[in-house]
């Protein structure tokens, strides 16, 4: 971790001002003064949302003198969803995409970017929020996929789905209470696949906003998979269908 992140409020300010992608920013609450003020606005111009939180938990990621900011560094830039999709459209692509929603575990979410980067996936959509981190165990976990594989992060993903949909894009919604199975689905028109967090699933509010719930068939006694393994079996399921699709004539 201690690679990952940096402390106090001047060498925060200079690393945004030197281009760094800051992944997650946490902020002292009720934090004043002049240096603060003028890395509010440089956040504010940046759109890059702080987390307000007691000093306790800044304290608990440096017992040294933070100054009230943490922020957390990552090698991997962020992209826009809404910069993206035109971009492939355009591009004659037919838009995979795959949401991630409140994915904690960085490992999980290293695994599933590599196995998304390793299928094509174009975009992973991730929120600002509630997210795991891109840090060092991430990338390690990835191979090295999150290097060659666009991350959108998102201020609301409910917001980002409706956006998707109005650009022609379907959004499936992986859920065990979900009546459709994976193999009754078109993969092979423009897609967006949700995975949820691994131990409450999807938000209601990207699961009312997606247009169908999907499954995986569970024949065993348990009852559900892990979140990567299950991820991998459905974007597997997409690429069978579009390497069996035959091309106009």
């Amino acid at each position: 971790m201690k690679d990952d992140f940096i402390f106090g409020l001047r060498p925060v300010i200079e690393a945004i001002e030197a281009g760094k992608t800051i992944d997650k920013i946490f902020v002292q609450n009720a934090l004043q003064g002049p240096i603060y003020a003028e890395l509010k606005a440089i956040l504010a111009k940046n759109k890059i949302r702080p987390n307000y939180v007691p000093v306790e938990k800044l304290n608990r990621f440096t017992r040294k003198n933070h100054q009230g900011v943490v922020a957390f560094i990552s090698d991997v830039p962020f992209h826009k969803v809404e910069d993206i999709v035109p971009q492939l459209f355009e591009e004659g692509k037919t838009p995979f995409l795959l949401i991630l929603d409140r994915l904690t575990d960085v490992r999980n979410f290293g695994a599933i970017c590599r196995t998304a980067e390793c299928v094509g996936i174009d975009a992973v959509i991730i929120p600002e929020k509630g997210a795991a981190p891109i840090n060092s165990d991430a990338i390690k976990t990835s191979a090295g996929a999150l290097y060659n594989i666009k991350i959108c992060k998102e201020n609301n993903l409910a917001h980002t789905v409706d956006f998707l949909q109005q650009s022609g894009i379907s959004v499936y919604a992986a859920s065990e209470k979900a009546q459709k199975l994976i193999y009754d689905v078109n993969f092979t028109e423009p897609c967006a696949i949700v995975m949820g967090n691994e131990e409450t699933g999807i938000s209601k509010e990207v699961l009312h906003h997606s247009d169908e719930k999907i499954k995986l068939p569970i024949e065993g006694k348990t009852q559900s998979l892990n979140v990567s393994v299950a991820c991998g079996a459905i974007l597997y399921e997409a690429v069978r269908q579009k390497m069996t699709v035959i091309p106009n004539s």
